[in-house]
């Protein structure tokens, strides 16, 4: 193979693994985030310099994917963000995010998501009644991660605004961590 072709081949490998390093499930930044919780009293601190975080809003592309023929539900949540703390790169948290079907028909989940491999939320499959309560089960796999992470889980279900949540975490870079 000649030099040239042998250069070609380094540098593509080189390149589409930037690209992945660039897309992984590593968050870029920590920011700040305001909440309202079931009540809708709003998270204290400076709302002008926050990002407000609608675990609402911007999220009706999803509601393509449920069916059609599926009547619209409310539903809330008990909470939309939970923060784990510090813990150690390798360990597996687990959260459980309650919610209730507050509207007059079914609520159907057809799909949780998280927003990394690292994330894997866990759905009830039969639909909430009205009324009815249910649990979406959370677990952050932390091996490869470091410092400030936050994590989502869209859902998609049969309301008119999809649900998202949201986990932090500050993780404790294995070679920090005293054993």
């Amino acid at each position: 193979m000649s030099q040239g072709r042998k250069f070609g081949i380094i540098a593509l490998t080189a390149l589409c693994f930037g690209a992945f390093s660039l897309t992984s499930c590593q968050e870029d930044k920590p920011t700040s985030h305001a909440v309202a919780n079931a009540e809708g009293e709003a998270a204290s601190g400076n709302e002008a310099t926050q990002e407000k975080f609608d675990p609402l809003k911007g999220q009706k592309d999803q509601q393509q994917e449920v069916k059609a023929d599926i009547p619209l539900t409310t539903v809330s949540f008990s909470e939309y963000e939970w923060d784990f703390g510090t813990i150690d790169e390798g360990d597996k948290v687990e959260h459980t995010f309650k919610f209730t079907n507050t509207g007059n028909e079914p609520l159907v989940l057809e799909k949780c998501k998280g927003s990394c491999g690292c994330t894997v939320p866990t759905c009830p499959k039969d639909p909430i009644p009205p009324g009815g309560t249910g649990e979406i089960g959370v677990v952050f796999n932390s091996k490869g991660k470091k410092n400030s992470q936050t994590k989502r889980v869209s859902i998609t279900c049969n309301t008119e605004e999809q649900p998202v949540l949201k986990i932090h975490a500050q993780v404790t870079p294995e070679d920090e961590v005293e054993g």
